[in-house]
C-alpha cells in the first residue's frame, strides 16, 4: 500500500472522485464530511496525508490545521478551496501545509502532488 490518505470535504462528489482516483493509484483512502469527524479520525488513526476543504461544517480547514499544530500532529496537508485566490498560504500558519489547491482542480495535478508528498 502506498499510504493512507484522509479526504475531508462536505461535497460527496469531491470525496468520491478523489477516493476513486487515489485508490486506483494504490492508496488507502478514508473520508470525512466535517471538520469534527476529521479530527476524530486523525486522533484514532495514522495518515500519510490529509486533503481537506477550506470551508467545512463545524470546523473549517484552517481550524483543523491549527488544532493539528496545537496537538503536535506532523501530517502533511493539501488545502482545497474554490476561492484559492482569497487564501494566502502565509495566513494559514500550519507547518505541514504543502499546497493550497484551487477548485476545480486537475486530477493529474492531484495525483502528482500526492505522490510527491507521500514519497517524501
Amino acid at each position: 500500500m502506498a499510504g493512507r490518505i484522509l479526504i475531508v470535504d462536505d461535497q460527496p462528489g469531491i470525496r468520491m472522485l478523489l477516493t476513486d482516483v487515489l485508490a486506483d493509484q494504490g492508496y488507502e483512502v478514508i473520508t470525512a464530511q466535517t471538520g469534527t469527524e476529521a479530527l476524530e479520525k486523525i486522533r484514532m488513526e495514522n495518515f500519510h496525508l490529509i486533503i481537506l476543504d477550506y470551508q467545512l461544517p463545524l470546523l473549517s480547514g484552517k481550524e483543523i490545521l491549527h488544532k493539528l499544530e496545537e496537538e503536535q500532529f506532523e501530517i502533511p496537508a493539501i488545502l482545497m478551496s474554490g476561492l484559492v485566490e482569497n487564501i494566502k498560504r502565509k495566513e494559514i500558519n500550519y507547518q505541514y501545509l504543502k499546497e493550497v489547491l484551487g477548485k476545480p482542480f486537475s486530477i493529474h495535478k492531484v495525483i502528482e502532488l500526492v505522490a510527491q508528498i507521500v514519497s517524501d
